[in-house]
């Protein structure tokens, strides 16, 4: 039943994934990842090629007999950190490191495509696989692809993302509903008025007005979300001054705001609004306010997700495969339901017990590499099983 196991090209992929991640690139900039990807796409023999955008790369597989079309989505760039794993294939790019484990999920993709390509006789439809760019910068990637019209025609899409505080090769799915949160913040500019230090009755002091400003934020989630309701409000950088004796003229703040519900979200950026306005009002000061509305939240569909676990539970057995509850990330792979019901799941790369347990995004982070034939294995047999 299984027999194409013995085609996964485990020493290949784990090449692949290590090359990728010793040369990362930043979001927009994935040129030679891209280049990459399309040489090993050319040697499978049975892949088309084609471009949704500079650095995204689309393979095509179609099947011998006639079907349904599913898409499968990996996320190509990297972050603008410092690598310290202290791997022997550690990023070689100053400021670009492979933290969120997206060399591991193209590293798969590239295997899932050879694998499948040499399945074309037996498949009944087609499928699409997507190398997305710039996942990690607002606006994303997703959006620009879903908007080129080549994926117009698929009836499903499913993402895989490593994680790597979750157990090694597990496979982890949200079923229903939600499965990441909405990812918004703002980017704030306080003008008071600078002063001596001595007489703080000639300005306007804009770390005040700044600080009874955080303090009213945290009233938001506590007094205008419903209780239980998953949302997060999150002041990140707040900047002002420069000696203790002086009363700076501005100050500078931003902050993550991430929601689930749409109506929610709205009102937690009204609120916010409000908060800034009023503030500087009370205390003479102006504002410049950039709220940003980015990711939606990822919503997966039931059958399809159920699919996937169901397919899981073939290749890896039961006890690999689990439901999950919602997580406060956000993930651009939101967009691709507009086309198509939509599947998000997470793959365990590793938990400290691994020698692993460095969140994603982390300058520390690791992950198993045995976990990525999981991977593997469960994208293959999901398109296997939804074509059929």
């Amino acid at each position: 039943m299984n027999e194409w196991f013995d085609k996964i090209p485990v020493e290949e992929m784990i090449e692949w994934r290590r090359h990728i991640h010793q040369n990362p690139e930043l979001s927009f900039k994935e040129y030679n990842t891209a280049a990459y990807v399309k040489e090993k796409l050319r040697s499978f023999g049975q892949i088309e090629i084609a471009e949704p955008t500079e650095t995204s790369v689309l393979g095509i597989l179609k099947g011998d007999f006639g079907g349904k079309t599913i898409l499968l989505r990996a996320d190509m760039d990297a972050l603008p950190m410092q690598e310290e794993s202290g791997l022997p294939y550690q990023s070689v790019v100053a400021n670009a490191a492979h933290t969120c484990g997206h060399d591991t999920h193209t590293a798969m993709l590239l295997a899932a495509a050879k694998v499948l390509s040499g399945m074309k006789h037996q498949l009944h439809g087609t499928v699409k696989f997507i190398f997305q760019h710039a996942e990690e910068v607002n606006p994303g990637g997703a959006k620009s692809i879903v908007d080129s019209g080549l994926i117009d025609d698929v009836d499903a899409v499913i993402g895989l993302h490593i994680i790597s505080n979750l157990d090694a090769g597990t496979i982890n799915v949200h079923t229903e509903g939600p499965a990441t949160t909405a990812a918004d913040g703002f980017f704030l500019n306080i003008q008071g008025k600078g002063s001596h230090g001595s007489m703080p009755q000639k300005g306007i002091d804009p770390i005040i007005v700044g600080v009874q400003m955080i303090n009213e934020f945290q009233t938001v989630i506590s007094r205008y979300v419903t209780p239980g309701e998953m949302a997060v409000l999150t002041v990140g950088e707040f900047k002002a001054g420069e000696a203790p004796n002086i009363i700076s003229d501005k100050a500078y703040m931003s902050a993550s705001v991430r929601t689930v519900n749409e109506e929610t979200r709205q009102r937690i950026a009204q609120r916010i609004k409000d908060i800034v306005d009023k503030t500087c009002q009370i205390y003479g000061a102006s504002y410049d306010l950039d709220y940003q509305f980015s990711y939606p939240s990822v919503i997966n569909d039931k059958n399809l997700s159920e699919l996937v676990m169901k397919s899981a539970k073939e290749v890896l057995g039961a006890e690999m495969v689990r439901e999950v509850p919602i997580i406060s990330a956000s993930e651009d792979f939101a967009y691709y339901r507009q086309i198509a019901p939509i599947s998000f799941v997470q793959l365990g790369g590793g938990t400290a017990a691994d020698g692993c347990g460095f969140a994603n995004h982390h300058p520390k982070f690791m992950i198993k590499e045995d976990s990525l034939i999981s991977g593997v294995k469960t994208e293959v047999q999901s398109v296997l099983n939804f074509l059929k």
